[in-house]
């Protein structure tokens, strides 16, 4: 997740959900809440540890932490230097995933369906955007966290992409670079805020229309292929902190016109060769979730 997230058009909770662990998820961070406050004052740390699902949130901080310190710079260093080899993998996982979260849906009603794919389109719509330009308020701050936050739990939507939509890619990756710990703290606030809220909506739409969000979820995920659609053309471009130019405004293109365009080698066979991979990988993460939930059962 960790990984997934420091990338602008993979989400962190796309990674939660091919692993299945995202309804856990969603339930454990909607439990820190007042009353976790509550349990902790009157029957202890132990209760308050169970009550919050402790060891599982610790252990995938942990991971998150881990990855932003390692494994996310291998991610990002491919992303710069083979963009298009990358984007082709994570088009086959997050395809793969598209499938997964249907099979899961049940019977797919006419209401479900039409979720599926207000979902899809929503998705679609957001990846399609332009980035903007705005001033570093602290109250935007703290909203830029609020919204990117819940992006990050939502599979599909790239935390990192809603940034850059609003203009605070950069800002906030500088003041973690410079750390600027009055931005960082707004900015942490704000991903509080947006994550205690939104996981309660959640773990509330799970609980009483689960079929339902699994249609949308899924939709947002099919409609996110927009946005990881390996041959892009770049139409303009900005300037990051480093002073470097970086892609702003992208547009999807088919190989052949890649490489009209550009005259770069798109590279077709070892783009379809990973993007199987990514979908392979998806389809034995699937199998193994279901033989676990069978002797789970059993």
């Amino acid at each position: 997740m960790g990984a997934a997230d420091a990338v602008p058009g993979v989400s962190g909770g796309t990674v939660a959900f091919i692993t299945g662990i995202y309804e856990e998820l969603i339930h454990s961070i909607r439990r820190c809440d007042p009353q976790a406050l509550q349990v902790l004052f009157t029957q202890g740390i132990k209760a308050f540890w169970q009550h919050i699902n402790g060891n599982f949130l610790v252990t995938l901080l942990a991971g998150i932490g881990l990855s932003l310190a390692t494994l996310a710079h291998i991610v990002l260093y491919l992303l710069d230097q083979h963009p298009v080899l990358l984007w082709a993998f994570f088009f086959g996982l997050i395809l793969a995933s598209v499938w997964s979260v249907a099979r899961h849906v049940g019977e797919w009603t006419s209401i479900r369906t039409l979720t599926f794919f207000a979902g899809a389109f929503f998705a679609y719509l957001i990846t399609s955007l332009s980035p903007t330009a705005v001033e570093a308020t602290p109250i935007f701050v703290v909203i830029s966290g609020m919204i990117a936050i819940c992006a990050m739990i939502l599979p599909g939507i790239s935390g990192s992409f809603i940034l850059l939509l609003l203009g605070m890619y950069s800002t906030i990756l500088t003041a973690v670079k410079e750390l600027q710990l009055v931005t960082m703290g707004l900015f942490a606030f704000g991903c509080i805020l947006g994550l205690l809220s939104f996981t309660r909506v959640l773990s509330w739409a799970f609980n009483r229309y689960h079929s339902l969000t699994l249609a949308l979820l899924g939709g947002f995920l099919l409609g996110s292929l927009n946005k990881v659609w390996p041959w892009k053309y770049t139409l303009s471009y900005t300037i990051n902190s480093k002073g470097e130019q970086v892609p702003l405004v992208e547009q999807n293109i088919t190989p052949q016109a890649f490489f009209d365009l550009t005259g770069v080698d798109p590279q077709t066979l070892a783009c379809a060769v990973l993007a199987i991979v990514g979908a392979l990988l998806v389809l034995a993460l699937d199998r193994n979730q279901g033989s676990s939930n069978s002797e789970a059962e059993a």
